[in-house]
């Protein structure tokens, strides 16, 4: 009698183990991963060879389609998400410090950031302070020399909007450097970094701040000039040229983490693949690579 109930009670828990496992959540056909930026800026970057290396690693059943979905510095993106997409366990949307100082700022009307699942991290991107080629300005002290004087002389470009992450990297630099009435700087917001770098190479604008991943083709052409990169020390690799701001003896220091969030809703085991998905990618010598090749740290 008690070997057969000792039986029975091992087939049900043997059952119930291997239901319990058919029923853990694995993404099922396409995955998607909005971009809240037009292609080329740094979001375009994160969805992009995020996705190409959960494919790699067969974290993915097939492809991972990189939707760009750009306007409010992220707010459109994440009023989609939060109005359109509650439950649907097979979207990522690309954040950073960008989408994170706009909701501190309440800058997404009637949103807050507990209305969707944070997801992780996959690296710091650092600030950078750039001009064209054919600038005047050779360092960033003779660019912070020129606000000084007239605070109003250099007009900047970015990827984010007013008061975003990249316009407040100008501010932390010419605050550091000593520049006054930091609210007359001007700053001209654009969809993504490459848009903004764009208008710098072309004269249009005279310097742009964004993050050192944005920079890496307009850098190799030769067309942009990296006055600094916001860091504690010089990057590593090919990155290893470019002056720090703070040997410059301007203390500003900016990293732009990169990661993801996901919907609400949705079930907690599938929540948890994700995450468990970000850290197995973070994890990989796959990502150590695209890290190593765009100076992400």
């Amino acid at each position: 009698m008690f070997a057969a109930k000792t039986i029975k009670w091992v087939a049900t828990a043997a059952l119930a183990l291997t239901a319990s496992s058919a029923m853990a959540f694995e993404p099922a056909g396409k995955v998607e991963c909005i971009a809240p930026s037009d292609p080329g800026g740094g979001w375009d970057f994160t969805c992009r060879s995020v996705g190409n290396v959960l494919e790699e690693l067969d974290l993915v059943p097939a492809s991972v389609q990189t939707i760009n979905m750009a306007g409010a510095g992220g707010g459109v993106a994440f009023a989609h998400t939060v109005s359109k997409r509650k439950g649907d366990d097979q979207l990522l949307v690309a954040a950073s410090t960008a989408t994170t100082t706009r909701l501190a700022q309440n800058q997404f009307p009637g949103m807050d950031a507990d209305m969707v699942n944070w997801i992780g991290a996959v690296g710091a991107d650092y600030g950078v302070i750039a001009v064209s080629k054919d600038s005047p300005y050779h360092d960033l002290n003779e660019l912070m020399e020129a606000m000084k004087q007239d605070p109003r002389a250099v007009k900047f470009a970015g990827g984010s909007a007013n008061g975003g992450w990249d316009h407040l990297k100008v501010l932390i630099a010419a605050k550091a450097a000593g520049v006054e009435n930091l609210p007359r700087i001007p700053y001209l917001s654009y969809n993504n970094g490459g848009e903004a770098m764009t208008q710098v190479i072309g004269g249009h604008v005279d310097a742009f701040t964004g993050d050192v991943t944005e920079t890496q083709g307009f850098l190799k052409s030769g067309d942009l000039r990296v006055l600094a990169v916001l860091s504690d020390e010089r990057l590593p690799g090919d990155l290893s040229d470019i002056p720090t701001a703070k040997e410059q003896g301007i203390d500003a220091v900016g990293p732009n983490w990169r990661g993801f969030y996901m919907p609400a809703d949705i079930d907690d085991d599938a929540k948890q693949y994700w995450v468990d998905a970000v850290d197995k990618l973070y994890a990989s010598d796959q990502w150590k690579q695209v890290m190593k090749s765009n100076g992400l740290m």
